[in-house]
């Protein structure tokens, strides 16, 4: 499915408003099978008792220039700005032209503390900053998180967009048996719901690759390993190793936690879903079925 001509306003028709700004509103049924699709995702998470939490919108510049995340993905960054206060500063706004074809215009701004989420995960990292665990701690958040692009298309490639993940922090065993089982449970949903997905080694889109030693240890040692449905990646399962757990202070057992995280991208899954099956709720599968089967028949792992 392209989301052009008679297929866009299928898409349309379903419930889907799209902005050339690289965004998508749901509304109708579409709508009703995000939520779905959601809930569907928190219910394979309650395989490891997954936590729920969750987050603001925004997140400190700060934390995430500590990550590492400025500098190996400036190109993505959306920052959260506001105009400086001044009341001289937002006279000068208000007597121009404010927006033009260029955009706003005619003020200063504010010192920039923000970054808009672009994973929900680094909240997670951050909120258990200093945590002394006796064992592994499954948890689990939603966001709309914000990348930006050279190019944007419905449901697969978007500014803003939802993402579900699924975090470990734990020992090494911990994590390499989570992201393992993850890795399954995402193979079963997947056809549970008729749609065929591959699983490929990938790396995550860095600035300037061949200079980052973070995209030259996932050429080495597969850390990022993508459920694909066609060319389009829909879910992900990421090893950390103590990378988080040693700048986040976060330690199980005396040493630095590892960590992993499983991912869903919502949009994507929906575009698999409406690909597949087409745009009429009616030959949609009941995705809340789905998961709880999927969740009972692994429950022996």
């Amino acid at each position: 499915m392209t989301a052009s001509g008679t297929q866009l306003d299928a898409l349309t028709a379903a419930g889907l408003r799209w902005h050339e700004s690289g965004q998508a509103s749901l509304t109708g049924p579409v709508l009703r099978l995000a939520t779905e699709l959601d809930r569907a995702f928190a219910i394979l998470g309650d395989l490891w008792q997954a936590e729920p939490e969750q987050h603001p919108a925004t997140i400190p510049a700060a934390r995430m220039h500590e990550l590492g995340y400025l500098r190996s993905f400036p190109h993505q960054v959306s920052f959260a700005v506001a105009l400086d206060g001044s009341p001289a500063n937002l006279d000068g706004f208000r007597a121009g032209p404010m927006v033009t074809a260029d955009g706003v215009t005619g003020a200063r701004l504010a010192p920039i503390q923000e970054i808009l989420t672009p994973a929900a995960c680094y909240h997670i990292y951050g909120a258990h900053r200093g945590e002394r665990l006796d064992g592994p701690r499954y948890l689990t958040t939603r966001n709309t998180c914000f990348r930006r692009e050279d190019h944007y298309r419905p449901l697969r490639r978007q500014w803003s967009f939802t993402m579900r993940e699924i975090v470990c922090l734990g020992s090494e065993s911990n994590a390499t048996a989570f992201a393992d089982r993850a890795r399954v449970v995402v193979s079963e949903f997947a056809e549970h719901l008729g749609l065929p997905i591959g699983w490929e080694p990938a790396t995550d889109p860095f600035f300037r690759p061949e200079t980052d030693p973070r995209y030259l240890l996932q050429k080495i040692q597969p850390l990022k390993i993508e459920g694909r449905y066609g060319d389009l990646a829909i879910a992900s399962v990421n090893r950390h190793f103590e990378h988080f757990g040693e700048l986040m202070d976060i330690e199980v057992g005396g040493t630095p936690a590892h960590s992993a995280c499983l991912a869903f991208g919502t949009e994507r899954w929906l575009y698999a879903l409406l690909d597949t099956h087409g745009t009429d709720a009616q030959e949609w599968p009941d995705l809340t079925q789905a998961a709880l089967d999927v969740r009972s028949r692994m429950l022996g792992w």
